[in-house]
C-alpha cells in the first residue's frame, strides 16, 4: 500500500512540475514560484503521511455519501427531519398571529394600594355635612366601594 501512495506523490509532483514550467513560460516568474511551492506539497504530504490520511478521508466520505444517496432509511430520516422543522416553523408563525391558540381567562389584576397615589389634602366638607358622612351617590352607584370612591373623587374635581 505504501508504494501506491509513493506513486501518487510522484505523479502529483510531475504534474505540478509540468504546470510550473508552463506557468513560467506563459505568465512569468511569480506564477512559476507559486507553482513550485504547490508542487512541493505533494512529496511533503507523502513524507508526513498526510497524503494517505487525505485518501482515507476521501474514501470514508465517499462511503458515507453512497450510503446517504442509496439508503431509503436515510431518506426517510431526512424527510422526517424536514417535516419536523416545517411543523415547528408553522407553529411559531401561527402563534405569532394568534391563530389556533386558546384564549386564557384574564387573571384579576392585583393593584398595589400605595402605588401611584399622591398625597391629596382632604377637602373641607360642604356646609351642613360632617367629614365622616360620605357624599351622596349620584344615582348610579355601582355597588363597588372602590368604584364609588373613584367616582366621588372625579365629581369633586369636576371631571365627571
Amino acid at each position: 500500500m505504501d508504494a501506491t501512495w509513493l506513486a501518487l506523490a510522484v505523479v502529483l509532483t510531475a504534474i505540478g512540475a509540468t504546470w510550473t514550467v508552463v506557468a513560467w513560460r506563459t505568465r512569468g516568474v511569480a506564477a512559476a514560484v507559486r507553482g513550485a511551492g504547490l508542487t512541493l506539497l505533494a512529496p511533503a504530504a507523502y513524507l508526513t503521511g498526510t497524503l494517505e490520511l487525505a485518501g482515507e478521508i476521501a474514501v470514508d466520505v465517499g462511503d458515507w455519501a453512497r450510503g446517504l444517496v442509496f439508503s431509503p432509511v436515510v431518506w426517510t430520516g431526512i424527510a422526517l427531519a424536514g417535516a419536523g422543522v416545517l411543523l415547528v416553523l408553522l407553529g411559531g408563525a401561527l402563534a405569532a398571529r394568534g391563530t389556533g391558540t386558546t384564549p386564557r381567562a384574564a387573571a384579576p389584576r392585583q393593584v398595589d394600594e400605595g402605588a401611584g397615589r399622591r398625597a391629596v389634602p382632604p377637602a373641607a366638607p360642604p356646609a351642613g355635612r360632617s367629614a365622616a358622612t360620605p357624599p351622596p351617590a349620584a344615582g348610579r352607584a355601582s355597588g363597588d366601594d372602590d368604584l364609588d370612591d373613584i367616582e366621588a373623587i372625579l365629581r369633586r374635581r369636576g371631571i365627571s
